[in-house]
């Protein structure tokens, strides 16, 4: 018994540390970003940098306006998750409650590859292969759009939401389908009104996975998004989100310098912005976990 406890402390002390180093490790990136960013507002107002429309960082004085960026990090996060979030659901919902075993045993593992493919092999391909049909079928001035950008993105978000969304429905309970099905309800009744609404909790932790995937992608919208700093009118206008500036520009900027205080700022509003994201999209993750388990 001694001995067992003595193992018993050792894992509980192990796993406890490895906790505790993520914390450690999310706290220390926390700190250096706003140690890095802050500066910024001591020389340059607040508002100017989050409301204004001109960014200009060489210049003198140097002008840090991210409206824009902001602006395309929403639309291209919005427009991509309202392509992505029904494919993804229905495809878990296809998989777990139509689809014959043999067939899910095909399809599944295809999803799975898709969501290990490199965002800069995406990236790629919608360089070279979506936007000259974009071009050419929309007519429009250039390939790399905002539309490109959220395509290419809604494919890279449909695994993940696929994935977790499918094991959210796989743990419904069996009962619930039975009783559901006996009561006289279709299968399609039973798969609308009872298993997806008991599975919305894990539904919205997918959605919100997904999304976030789509809000700090760097890469695809640093190849495919157009690179251009303004504010987007049509879906096939240039844009440059802001983990695009911050790729295409840090190792530009002077160290210290308010180019490079601006880059870490736009950080931090990259991290507020996902941090409520995330808060909103876990308390609508509960309300639904607590009105599932009362009406169960």
């Amino acid at each position: 018994m001694r001995s067992r406890d003595i193992k018993e402390k050792a894992v509980r002390v192990t796993l406890t540390t490895m906790a505790g180093s993520s914390l450690l490790a999310l706290a220390g990136i926390v700190i250096f970003l706003f140690m890095e960013g802050l500066p910024l507002f001591s020389e340059y107002p607040f508002l100017n940098f989050l409301f204004g429309h001109l960014w200009y960082p060489t210049e003198e004085p140097g002008l840090f306006g991210i409206f824009p960026l902001l602006v395309a990090s929403l639309a291209v996060t919005v427009l991509s998750s309202l392509l992505a979030v029904p494919m993804g659901v229905l495809t878990a919902v296809y998989l777990t409650e139509i689809a014959h075993p043999n067939v899910r045993r095909i399809i599944k593992p295809f999803v799975e590859l898709l969501a290990a493919l490199p965002s800069v092999v995406l990236g790629f391909l919608g360089m070279v292969v979506l936007a000259p049909f974009l071009q050419d079928f929309l007519d429009a001035a250039t390939g790399l759009n905002l539309l490109n950008a959220s395509l290419v993105l809604a494919l890279m978000s449909v695994p993940t939401i696929c994935s977790v969304s499918e094991d959210a429905l796989f743990g419904v309970p069996r009962d619930l389908r039975e009783a559901s099905l006996a009561l006289g309800a279709t299968r399609w009744q039973t798969t609308v009104r009872v298993v997806i609404p008991a599975a919305l909790s894990g539904i919205g932790t997918a959605v919100m996975l997904g999304m976030s995937r789509a809000i700090g992608e760097t890469m695809v919208v640093l190849m495919v998004a157009g690179g251009a700093g303004i504010i987007p009118t049509s879906l096939l206008d240039p844009v440059r989100p802001m983990p695009a500036s911050i790729a295409a520009e840090m190792a530009e900027a002077a160290f210290r310098s308010e180019h490079y205080h601006a880059l870490f700022a736009i950080g931090i509003v990259l991290f507020f912005l996902t941090l409520a994201f995330n808060l909103a999209a876990g308390y609508i993750a509960e309300k639904h976990r607590q009105v599932g388990t009362s009406s169960l």
